[in-house]
């Protein structure tokens, strides 16, 4: 039985626990892409909390593909300083350091969420895309060349040798959420009559070059996972079946994790949204491709995650909204599940854990006990 506080290990990294910080946008780099104190204030306490895996939002390989003028990036040597700052914290503190890498294709060009998630009056680009097919209410991006593609593909072999740099020891490709890899995916995104589009081979192709060109670019000791959404949830649109058949390929060029996803990419999607709503997509393509997967979505409570990797459904959970609301969550989930022994909080704040750890057993042994 897997246990949520047992190491995993992927090529030559070891998680010390089966739970990892997802990538989450923070929308704050200031134009330039670079990290910022926020990043290092965010990241750094969720390694404080016993985090397994630390991955950061995802980093734009181009400019344009941002999905906002204050994404962060990873498309130039101007990037690496502040990277390397972020990854070096991280692993101090006993965490990997991972980083997502991005390109946003037609989702591109747009202001941060809290500032209404429109196209922004200045600052603004013209969006990337499979095909001159807009997102919602989104403007019509310009289908790229090939030579645009190929490009892009280079883009990323470049940023994950960055990445490798900088000291990051995952690399997570984000080919999911309706952005370009997944927009390559899906019929529905991708109209195109070359060799990068049609039939599932055409529609494959970019997600299983980019890989391939990453793959080449970093040591073998470094694993690189693939985030993928699993279904558009419309009909039609790309299907569990296909990601199973896109997991088995992507195993064979060399991925080790497929961080299992959905959504993202077509407003008519229908979502059944609930508790754990996107581990039975983890576990097809665990069972189909016979890869390491990582569940996400609506993953909140301790018994929760300890069942989902105990019934073999998935080999890591992935945490964003529940570790927003409490960078502590690997050392709350331990005392519940009384496991302090297993998670290692740090010296100067052991004091605290401990006495909770105390407390936890106090409530267990009391609740145990019969009424009076």
């Amino acid at each position: 039985m897997t246990d949520l506080f047992a190491p995993l290990t992927l090529r030559g990294v070891t998680l010390k626990n089966r739970i990892g910080v997802s990538p989450m946008c923070m929308y704050c780099c200031g134009g330039d892409g670079r990290p910022t104190e926020w990043h290092l204030q965010h990241l750094l306490s969720r390694a404080v909390g016993g985090a397994g895996l630390v991955i950061t939002e995802a980093a734009a390989v181009t400019p344009e593909g941002r999905i906002s003028p204050d994404d962060l990036g990873l498309w130039g040597e101007e990037h690496l300083a502040g990277h390397a700052r972020l990854a070096a914290g991280i692993a101090a503190l006993g965490a990997v350091p991972g980083i997502q890498l991005a390109h946003a294709g037609r989702k591109a060009s747009r202001n941060a969420p809290w500032e209404g998630g429109r196209a922004p009056a200045e600052r603004g680009w013209v969006a990337l895309a499979p095909s001159a097919e807009a997102f919602d209410d989104y403007a019509v991006p310009r289908a790229m060349t090939e030579a645009e593609i190929l490009s892009t593909v280079a883009a990323f072999a470049a940023a994950a040798r960055r990445s490798v740099q900088a000291g990051y020891r995952f690399i997570e490709l984000h080919a999911a959420h309706g952005y370009l890899g997944h927009q390559f995916l899906s019929p529905l995104s991708n109209r195109r009559n070359d060799a990068w589009g049609g039939d599932f081979d055409g529609r494959a192709r970019f997600v299983l070059e980019m890989t391939r060109a990453v793959r080449a670019a970093i040591p073998d000791e470094v694993p690189v996972c693939v985030r993928v959404s699993h279904t558009d949830w419309v009909e039609g649109g790309w299907s569990t079946e296909e990601t199973v058949e896109l997991s088995r390929r992507l195993k064979v060029l060399g991925v080790d994790m497929i961080d299992v996803s959905s959504g993202g990419l077509h407003p008519a999607q229908k979502i059944p949204v609930g508790p754990g709503y996107q581990v039975p997509g983890a576990e097809a393509v665990r069972r189909g491709a016979d890869l390491p997967v990582a569940a996400v979505g609506m993953i909140t409570e301790p018994e929760q995650a300890q069942a989902i990797l105990a019934e073999g459904r998935a080999d890591l959970v992935l945490l964003a909204r529940a570790l927003l609301r409490d960078p502590y969550w690997p050392l709350h989930a331990a005392a519940r599940l009384g496991r302090l022994d297993a998670v290692q909080a740090p010296p100067q704040y052991e004091r605290g854990w401990m006495a909770l750890g105390r407390v936890e057993k106090e409530l267990a042994v009391a609740a145990a006990m019969p009424a009076l």
